[in-house]
């Protein structure tokens, strides 16, 4: 039964990670107000594993992270995006549904959010999907790391049940060589049975015979005075 639910689970699996991530523009509740963000959808991960993934990323370009209802990275230095200047950058992680993660991204210039009007959205828009792309990924290993464990696992069980087989059949074959053996033994058992009557019967006849011996020599005895 485990069997026929994981391959169910690999056909609805399979056509949500096959389609290509994108990354949209949208006006999104965060930074406080209602202002240009980055959206795209991570596959497989979990919102913790999307918000702590994001986090590190934030600290790699020098953010100060915090985390409340968003997570809040100041003073990142992005230099792709701004140079040398720092970004205020928030990000919101929402659950879409079972296997589909949604991130929200927004870039505060310091006193503008990042939006289609600068040139240097397709920057943005480039690492978000990049971290999407690598974050699926990453996800997507370790569910096949998992089920690379659950196939070398059944096989385990299947090697194990194969030697099982080969002592069991060693075993009826050594049973069949005991009972053609002790009915061999039974046999000559049965043999000795019916020689041993015959002997008994053999030997009574002889005893009957040295009795009368015996009575003749007594009497022999008897008869000397």
């Amino acid at each position: 039964m485990k069997h026929i639910i994981t391959l169910s689970l690999l056909f609805i699996i399979f056509p949500s990670f096959a389609q290509k991530i994108k990354v949209t523009e949208s006006i999104e509740n965060i930074g406080g107000n209602k202002n240009p963000a980055l959206v795209v959808s991570i596959f497989d991960a979990t919102p913790d594993e999307v918000e702590n993934k994001w986090k590190s990323l934030m600290k790699e370009y020098k953010g100060k992270v915090s985390i409340k209802d968003e997570v809040f990275a100041d003073n990142a230095i992005i230099s792709s995006i701004n140079g040398n200047n720092t970004i205020d950058v928030y990000a919101k992680v929402e659950k879409v549904k079972d296997g589909e993660i949604k991130l929200i991204v927004a870039f505060d210039l310091g006193g503008a959010f990042l939006s289609s009007s600068s040139d240097k959205l397709k920057d943005a828009k480039q690492i978000v999907h990049d971290f999407a792309v690598k974050t699926t990924k990453e996800a997507i290993a370790g569910q096949r790391k998992a089920a690379e464990k659950q196939f070398g696992s059944l096989q385990d069980d299947q090697h194990g049940l194969e030697k099982q087989q080969r002592k069991l059949n060693s075993n009826i074959e050594d049973y069949k060589a005991k009972i053609e053996d002790y009915n061999q033994r039974i046999k000559e058992a049965q043999n000795n049975l019916v020689k041993n009557k015959n002997d008994q019967e053999k030997k009574k006849v002889e005893i009957d015979a040295q009795k009368k011996v015996v009575d003749v020599v007594v009497a022999k005895e008897n008869a000397v005075e």
